[in-house]
């Protein structure tokens, strides 16, 4: 097997590609990941959940600590090159941490120890960074959420939840007991256990208000405490030292506009909602006066956004779905999880030279909004990619760095890892997205899942993408201008059959059939009852011809079939060729078959591909595309992270692909790697992909390359689109 040269042509084309979208101002990129899982000791087993949930950073910033609540632990990370951080181990307890904050030497963890909702109860530990154990412990009298640490150090405030069992009623509240707010007294970094007061929060909410449950609480430089009830949709303003209730408010409600209401397979952001409660989670100060919440909605509700208000409850600015729609854009809309939305839940604000930011982390959709503070309506800087379930931030304007702690883990199902990652705040572009969408006829389109791609004949940088069976209710064909940077989808047109939205389509990879029209890969699914087949639709997406494959084809069915189509030669000498992904029954282990069909004569044949081997998962093709004398084909495991072993472009000679007939011997083809697709999945920062799905040439000869985002269900969200350079002269 021969591997191709890197040319100059294509090595300058990878450079370029890392950087998409200009601007003038400072861009946030992420510099590196790491893995909660890597500091596992070794007496623990790797595959363990773990969680990087609310984190904070050393006064130097060269430490991280962050709260891990499934391994009952704190975890250390040490960022003096935030580049390439390094595990620094953890430190467990008889409970489960929920929030962390550092004061000077020490960090104070708040740690959940209750034997069951209606009994309630938690501590506060003081550990020293320096020698990583437990100087002291005070007991806080309730199960707590959030920890805050006034600007001087000398007051912590913790919100003390009591969250409510949601197996009980639906929910719903009152559940006693009440929960509260508790403050402490620290001297010289240490805590003073015997300084615990307690603020009473109950009969201020008009819900439930004898129920509160404080979810967030944050200082001002004045000493004021901004304390989020989220249950009870309810913002308290709270003196720091006397402990004194200086007002409170309802959250109040928001009514939507332009975002998707249905589960339903289907991207369609048109619906509305009215008078949703914003039930805010996270609260930060953007200065003494105003406060911004992040409205997670996290039980009756679903605002979406976020709210900035003055500290009498003055609402000065309203994000609406504003927040949503940006995140839309580039493909991280969560549909199977829509009832709330893209859900924001945690926040962070600083000031990063002449500029006051504030970020806001969407957990579903696994996005951090970079803001910047105007005074009035805030302007949206950035999107950034942020792992799985991004759940708490740290910014640390000293050294330039933002950091995400992002709790999801993975690992049970084979996928992600729960991740720490961090960004850099530099001159130059924005890395992500690398590829967004516009609006056809007044109208948002909705994007994911991308698992194909072919070109647009005789227009240089214009390409097709079809979504796969995720959007089961909204099959797809998108055109995609990729002159632009990021590139963008620009056009979308629905497949149907009778005048409806196709169902049982899990479409795979397409190609233009020469006159208007496509031909699909359809991948069958016999649980779902889609069949494997290869599917016409003309310029108008009607479905014109399904075309089942042959009993002999069918007599070694697996689900893992068509991963990719492409076309050779016009007219009644068009021959289509359909890779399949994994070995079927009658397959050599290792060997996978190219499967060819002539519609002229409805021929079919096939080769044998040989894969490559791998000691984890399994390793398939999932594309096929032709450009002048060759084939071109993606071959990966299904890895993801660390664990990736294989994402490579292959291709084979045209004058190989001589089929023989379905049944019988087929001879085996020769195939030349092109290139090692790993170091363009590792450029993002983020941990590689395990689904690289698409590739095509277009007009001018020039490859590129997308990854299926699995439509942001169960994973990152993150889809990866970019060039790697001219084909021509390979």
């Amino acid at each position: 097997m021969k591997t191709l040269p890197l040319t100059a042509a294509l090595a300058t084309a990878l450079a370029a590609s890392a950087a998409f979208g200009a601007s003038a101002e400072p861009m946030f990129n992420r510099i590196a990941s790491f893995a909660v899982a890597d500091n596992l000791p070794a007496d623990i087993d790797g595959k363990t959940v773990t969680s990087a949930e609310i984190i904070a950073a050393s006064e130097d910033g060269n430490m991280l600590v962050y709260s891990d609540s499934p391994l009952k632990a704190i975890g250390f990370i040490d960022i003096a090159d935030p580049k390439a951080p390094k595990p620094a181990g953890i430190l467990k307890f008889e409970g489960e941490p929920t929030s962390v904050t550092i004061a000077g030497g020490k960090a104070l963890v708040a740690i959940n120890t209750r034997e069951s909702f209606v009994k309630p109860s938690g501590m506060l530990a003081q550990v020293d960074l320096a020698s990583k154990a437990v100087d002291t412990t005070c007991d806080l009298g309730g199960q707590p959420d959030s920890i805050a640490l006034n600007k001087d150090g000398t007051i912590a405030a913790v919100a003390i939840e009591n969250e409510r069992d949601e197996e009980v009623n639906d929910g719903d509240i009152p559940q006693m007991p009440a929960g509260d707010l508790v403050l402490l007294s620290l001297k010289d970094g240490v805590v003073d256990c015997g300084s615990i007061r307690h603020v009473t929060l109950t009969g201020l909410a008009d819900v439930a208000s004898d129920d509160p449950e404080p979810e967030f609480a944050s200082f001002n430089s004045l000493g004021e405490i901004a304390l989020t009830l989220q249950e009870n949709n309810h913002i308290v303003i709270i003196d720091g030292k006397t402990g004194e209730v200086k007002s409170h408010f309802s959250a109040g409600s928001v009514s939507l506009e332009g975002i998707d209401t249905k589960k339903d397979g289907a991207l369609k952001f048109t619906g509305e909602a009215k008078d949703v409660a914003r039930e805010p989670d996270a609260v930060k100060w953007l200065d003494d006066d105003r406060l911004v919440v992040a409205n997670e909605g996290d039980w009756k509700g679903g605002a979406r956004g976020f709210t900035i208000f003055d500290k009498t409850g003055e609402v000065l600015y309203e994000n609406g779905s504003a927040f949503e729609r940006e995140i839309a854009k580039i493909g991280h809309y969560p549909d199977k999880r829509n009832k709330k939305g893209v859900e924001p839940e945690g926040l962070e604000a600083a000031r990063f030279g002449d500029d006051d930011l504030f970020f806001v982390l969407a957990e579903r959709a696994s996005i951090v909004g970079v803001y910047k503070d105007t005074g009035a309506e805030p302007k949206l800087l950035q999107l950034l990619p942020s792992g799985v379930g991004p759940e708490g931030a740290v910014a640390i304007p000293g050294r330039n760095l933002f950091v995400t702690a992002n709790e999801t883990d993975l690992v049970e199902d084979g996928g992600a890892r729960s991740h720490v990652m961090i960004y850099e705040r530099a001159d130059g572009e924005a890395a992500y997205p690398q590829i967004v969408s516009t609006e056809k006829d007044g109208e948002l389109i909705g994007f994911g899942a991308l698992s194909g791609l072919a070109a647009v004949k005789d227009k240089p940088g214009m390409l097709y993408a079809v979504n796969d069976s995720f959007y089961a209710s909204q099959p797809t064909i998108f055109t995609i201008d990729a002159t632009q940077k990021p590139a963008r989808i620009i056009d979308a047109l629905r497949i149907t059959r009778n005048g409806a939205a196709a169902q049982k389509l899990d479409s795979e990879g397409l190609t233009p059939d020469g006159e208007g029209g496509f031909w699909l890969a359809n991948e069958g699914d016999a649980d779902k009852l889609y069949g494997h087949a290869i599917i016409h639709v003309n310029g108008k997406g009607e479905i014109e011809k399904e075309i089942a494959i042959p009993a002999e084809l069918r007599a070694g069915e697996k689900r893992f079939g068509f991963e990719g189509i492409t076309s050779v030669g016009e007219g009644d000498e068009q021959v289509l060729w359909m890779a399949m992904q994994r070995e079927w029954g009658d397959d050599e282990k290792g060997f996978v078959k190219l499967v060819s069909y002539k519609p002229s004569s409805k021929e079919w044949g096939a080769v044998r591909y040989p894969l490559d081997k791998t000691e984890q998962g399994w390793v398939g093709l999932s594309e096929i595309t032709v450009h002048g004398d060759h084939a071109y084909l993606i071959e990966r495991d299904n890895l993801i992270g660390a664990a990736a072993r294989l994402k490579k472009l292959y291709r084979v000679a045209l004058a190989d692909l001589k089929p023989a007939k379905l049944g019988g011997q087929l001879p085996v083809v020769r195939k030349e790697e092109v290139r090692d697709l790993l170091p363009e999945l590792k450029a993002s920062g983020g941990y590689v992909l395990d689904k690289v799905e698409g590739f095509t040439v277009d007009a001018a000869g020039n490859g590129y390359v997308v990854t299926d985002n699995d439509g942001v269900d169960d994973s990152s969200g993150e889809t990866l689109f970019f060039p790697i350079g001219t084909m021509n002269a390979m």
